[in-house]
């Protein structure tokens, strides 16, 4: 099989494994989406493509892949719809996902100038990305000054639902679940440390509404934020198209084996 890798860090540790694990019996190409001499412009496609890049010319390179008819994984649409997260909480609210509840404000310092703050608010980027803007607000001052450091962001927002300061991480590639518990960046003192979790030690349910997050947002290889709400009750906070999944035992095979699936169900296309 021919696996292609769309990212400018193939050394991604996750990607790297990964490779490691296929390269013995199938071709492995890493493809930067910012070169112009890019092989994935070539006639002949491999056989699945891995997304491992959320800029505009990476979505731009899986989309013409698609085109073409490769697969990809996860899609280009699917990926773009995980940065907007006014577009992430539309869709988790029809689907029936028990999701922050989130309304967007537009830039923040045209909306801080007149918005009261009667309780602890959630201010985030609309368009998530790499050092975004997440921050809890405690009242008007705060966010005035909030909104001195970024005036021209683009923000929702999400009431804070008290919590034990612990995000819980859960991750997805394919149907394998993967867990572990994170210091929030809202605590007090910022994020801390990332540590194992098993899945048997997760409240009844969770792992399944990990999968219906997948399944509601197209994707293969994801992220989903959880706090637990108060007696086991789940709030999800976010949803993260191909994370990074660092550290986690087992999820380069789960990688590895997903790739060659989806490469082998192209393969038997006819119309491919």
């Amino acid at each position: 099989m021919r696996i292609g890798l769309i990212t400018p860090e193939p050394g991604h540790p996750l990607l790297a494994a990964t490779t490691a694990l296929l390269a013995p019996a199938h071709s492995v190409e890493a493809l930067d989406p910012l070169a112009r001499d890019n092989p994935a412009r070539a006639s002949v496609l491999a056989d699945v493509y891995l997304l491992k890049s959320r800029t505009p010319q990476a979505l731009d390179l899986a989309r013409d892949l698609e085109r073409r008819g490769a697969p990809v994984v996860n899609t280009a649409a699917a990926t773009a719809l995980c940065q907007d997260r006014t577009s992430m909480a539309a869709l988790a609210q029809r689907a029936g996902l028990p999701f922050a509840r989130t309304r967007t404000v537009g830039p923040l310092a045209a909306w801080a100038g007149g918005a009261a703050v009667p309780s602890p608010v959630v201010v985030k980027s609309r368009h998530s990305r790499r050092g975004d803007l997440v921050a809890r607000v405690e009242d008007a001052a705060g966010l005035r000054e909030l909104a001195r450091a970024w005036p021209w962001e683009p923000v929702v927002v999400q009431e804070f639902t008290p919590n034990s300061g612990w995000d819980h991480k859960l991750w997805a590639i394919g149907d394998r679940v993967f867990a572990a518990l994170r210091r929030s960046e809202l605590a007090p003192g910022g994020r801390g440390p990332t540590r194992p979790l098993p899945l048997a030690e997760l409240p009844p349910g969770w792992a399944d509404l990990v999968r219906a997050v997948g399944a509601a947002f197209s994707l293969d290889v994801y992220g989903v934020d959880v706090i637990d709400a108060g007696g086991g009750t789940p709030l999800i906070v976010d949803v993260n198209a191909f994370p990074g999944i660092r550290g986690q035992t087992g999820a380069p095979e789960a990688l590895a084996a997903l790739a060659l699936h989806r490469a082998a169900g192209r393969n038997r296309d006819p119309s491919l």
